[in-house]
């Protein structure tokens, strides 16, 4: 028997157990665990034993693989690396040392960005929570899961600020609070607590807690501030726990959205959720704001991430006017 399948629990549960225990996201821990299936299926792993068998090479040439024969980009790669380091250090107690993979030549790709005229017009066809969902997206620079992650908590109508928790990187950042949205978050949040409301009288009302929160503070998990912003329709079984309780809403809803609005718009760009953040950041820029500043508002670790957003500070490629306009 293998240790991807046991009678008692496999290397992959207890990979799981370490995530889940170290407070990642519950889309982080499946991405780590299918790494982690994915080396050791490509090895022929049988026991935990040949796992730690000379790992640095192993990884080392499972690397070079993904990015000679799969052709994945540079991201891929990376996420590859930092699943199995994560898996070797925390599930097997091995260290890898001194990886010098052959790296993905995939030239990092050019964000799509919309011009604030067509965000307006795809804003003014969405309707309910896909359009209060996408104007948080793009007025405050979210990822679509940070989006759909906030907890009722995380607006500040005081401060103008929203408070993205356990964001990429598991890091904590504040973003602007738009005040053509206020209204529209204050009367999401009286939606949320009718839901609660219900839930609660029907003996629910309990809402996943990150970092295990819930054994420290055991009754935060049914008050309202801790309630999703955007709480799915239905409640559903917790796979982490077997809990029934309300997750949040799916981002597969949002992206068919807007990919239904934009066509009936005609816009020309393979527009996603994701698009709206990269306009942000385009837009910050063009109206003078810092580098440096729109760095801290996305929560990029490195400088360079951001700088990508600099192709559109002028019209046209590199800022050049083509020569049939000098005509």
């Amino acid at each position: 028997m293998s240790i991807l399948q046991t009678k008692k629990h496999s290397i992959i549960d207890d990979l799981k157990h370490v995530l889940h225990r170290e407070g990642y996201a519950y889309s982080t821990q499946k991405i780590y665990s299918d790494w982690a299936v994915r080396y050791i299926k490509y090895y022929h792993f049988q026991t935990r034993e040949a796992l730690t068998f000379n790992p640095n090479l192993c990884v080392e040439q499972f690397l070079s693989y993904l990015a000679i024969e799969k052709n994945v980009a540079p991201s891929t790669q990376n996420q590859a690396l930092n699943a199995l380091a994560f898996f070797f250090s925390n599930v097997l107690n091995t260290y890898l040392e001194g990886i010098a993979p052959s790296r993905s030549r995939k030239e990092p790709r050019i964000p799509v960005v919309l011009t604030k005229e067509e965000v307006f017009q795809v804003l003014t066809l969405l309707e309910g929570t896909q359009a209060l969902v996408v104007k948080l997206l793009y007025s405050a620079g979210l990822r679509i899961s940070e989006a759909l992650r906030l907890r009722v908590q995380d607006i500040d109508f005081g401060f103008k600020q929203i408070t993205v928790r356990d964001g990429k990187g598991m890091k904590d950042r504040v973003t602007p609070l738009a005040v053509n949205i206020t209204q529209l978050l204050q009367e999401q949040i009286k939606k949320v607590t009718l839901i609660h409301t219900q839930d609660l009288a029907n003996g629910f009302g309990c809402v996943f807690l990150p970092n295990a929160l819930d054994k420290k503070y055991p009754n935060a998990n049914k008050s309202l501030s801790w309630q999703y912003l955007f709480p799915s329709k239905n409640l559903s079984e917790d796979p982490r726990s077997s809990v029934t309780r309300r997750h949040h809403i799916d981002a597969s809803s949002i992206n068919k959205a807007i990919k239904k609005v934009v066509k009936k718009y005609g816009i020309n760009k393979k527009v996603s959720a994701h698009t709206f953040r990269h306009s942000f950041a385009t837009h910050l820029l063009q109206t003078g704001t810092d580098i440096r500043t729109i760095q801290a508002l996305l929560g990029h670790s490195d400088l360079q991430t951001t700088m990508i957003y600099t192709h559109v500070l002028n019209y046209g490629a590199q800022g050049v006017i083509s020569p049939l306009d000098d005509l």
